[in-house]
C-alpha cells in the first residue's frame, strides 16, 4: 500500500515515521522544498515533493494541514487522485469539514488522532506517538464500509485505541477536553505575565512547578491552532463556555448571548469580575497577543464603567482595535459608534472580547 501525507509537520511527520516502520511506502507533500529535504534526511518519507500530483498512485492520503485548508486540499487532490483512493485527515474539528469533503470525495473519512506535543513542526516528530492513544474516526451514514475498514486497519496498526462517532458528537466532546482547555490555558499564561508587581512576577516564575506546568502546557503551543479551534468549532466552544460560566455563578443576559449567536462569526471571550480584579489588564494582554499575531479584535461592553474601560483599551491599542462595539439592550444587538448598526465588516473579526460587568 502506498500512503500519501499532505503536510509534513508534527502529526504528518509522526505518521510518516510509523507507517514506514510498518513497511508502507510513504510519499510526502510540503509547501517548502526545505521541509521536503528535511523529511527525506530524517527518513520520514520515501519521497517528498511540493506537487500534489506526485500522490496520484497512492491508495490512501492523510491530510495533515491546518483546519482551514483541509476542504480546499480535498478539492485539489480530487483532480489528481484515482477514484479508488481513500482520503482522510487529522483535524480537530469535524462538523465543518466532513460533510463538504465527502460531497467532493465520496471515499472520505474524517479522523482525529488525540495525540500531540507542545512542540510543533517536523523537527518534533517522533515514532510511537499514537500508541495507546485515542484515535477517533467520524464517518457519515453514506460513507462506504470499505473505506471505513481501510482506515480502521491503519489506525489499529498504529497501536491507537480506535473510536467511532458522528462529527457533531466529536466536536462537542473535544470542545470540553481540548478546545476550551487550550483557550483557558492560554489566557492564564498571558494573565499571569501581566502581574504588575515585578517582585511578585519574578517570585511566581521561580515558584511555578508541576501544577502550573500541567495547567498551562496546552496553552503554550501554536496560537494558530487555538484560533482555528475556536473559529471552526465556535458553537460547541460557546456552549461549553456558557456551561462553565453557569458553574461559576457568572451571568450573561439571554439577549447578549443571542446577539452574539445571531450577529457574530468569530471566537468569543467573556470577561467578568468585580472592581479591582484586574480585568482591564487581562483584556490588554489578550489584545496585545492578537496584535502580535496580526489579527483583529473587537471590544464590546454594556454602558457604564465597563464601556469606559473598553474605550480606554481601544484608545491605547488603536492599531489593532477594529471597532469598539456597544451592546444595546433595546435593540438587542451590538452597535458601533453612537447608533450605527453592526456592519458586515464587524462580523469578520478574529475575536470579540466582552466585558459583561457594567
Amino acid at each position: 500500500m502506498k500512503i500519501g501525507i499532505v503536510g509534513l509537520g508534527l502529526i504528518g511527520g509522526c505518521l510518516g515515521l510509523d507507517f514506514r516502520a510498518l513497511g508502507y511506502q510513504v510519499h510526502g507533500i510540503a509547501r517548502r522544498p526545505e521541509t521536503c529535504d528535511q523529511a527525506l534526511s530524517r527518513r520520514v518519507v520515501d519521497s517528498a515533493s511540493t506537487d500534489t500530483a506526485t500522490l496520484s498512485a497512492c491508495n490512501v492520503v492523510f491530510i495533515c494541514t491546518p483546519i482551514a485548508t483541509i476542504v480546499p486540499m480535498v478539492t485539489e487532490l480530487a483532480m489528481v487522485l484515482s477514484p479508488s483512493t481513500l482520503i482522510t485527515e487529522v483535524g480537530s474539528v469535524k462538523a465543518a469539514i466532513v460533510a463538504e469533503a465527502t460531497r467532493q470525495w465520496p471515499l472520505f473519512v474524517g479522523g482525529h488522532p488525540m495525540s500531540g506535543k507542545s512542540e510543533a513542526g517536523l523537527g518534533a516528530a517522533e515514532p510511537g506517538i499514537f500508541r495507546h492513544r485515542p484515535y477517533v474516526i467520524t464517518p457519515l451514514t453514506q460513507t462506504q464500509p470499505a473505506a471505513i475498514a481501510t482506515l480502521e486497519k491503519l489506525v489499529q496498526q498504529l497501536g491507537s485505541r480506535l473510536y467511532r462517532c458522528s462529527p457533531e458528537a466529536h466536536d462537542r466532546a473535544v470542545a470540553w477536553i481540548s478546545h476550551l482547555p487550550v483557550l483557558v490555558s492560554a489566557n492564564l499564561i498571558h494573565a499571569a505575565l501581566q502581574e504588575r508587581d515585578l517582585e511578585v512576577l519574578q517570585l511566581a516564575q521561580q515558584l511555578a512547578s508541576s501544577g502550573f506546568q500541567d495547567t498551562s502546557r496546552v496553552g503554550g503551543g501554536n496560537p494558530e491552532l487555538g484560533l482555528m479551534m475556536a473559529q471552526y468549532n465556535r458553537d460547541e466552544v460557546l456552549r461549553s463556555l456558557h456551561r462553565v460560566e453557569q458553574g461559576q455563578g457568572i451571568t450573561l443576559s439571554a439577549n447578549q448571548k443571542q446577539a452574539v449567536i445571531d450577529t457574530t462569526h468569530f471566537p468569543l471571550m467573556l470577561i467578568t469580575g468585580g472592581p479591582g480584579c484586574g480585568k482591564t489588564t487581562v483584556i490588554q494582554a489578550i489584545v496585545q497577543t492578537f496584535q502580535e499575531a496580526g489579527l483583529t479584535v473587537g471590544l464590546a461592553a454594556p454602558t457604564g464603567r465597563a464601556a469606559q474601560r473598553m474605550s480606554q483599551v481601544s484608545q491605547e491599542s488603536a492599531k489593532t482595535i477594529h471597532r469598539l462595539l456597544r451592546y444595546d439592550p433595546v435593540r438587542q444587538g451590538f452597535l458601533h459608534g453612537i447608533n450605527q448598526p453592526l456592519e458586515a465588516k464587524d462580523r469578520a473579526l478574529d475575536c470579540l472580547i466582552i466585558d459583561e460587568t457594567s
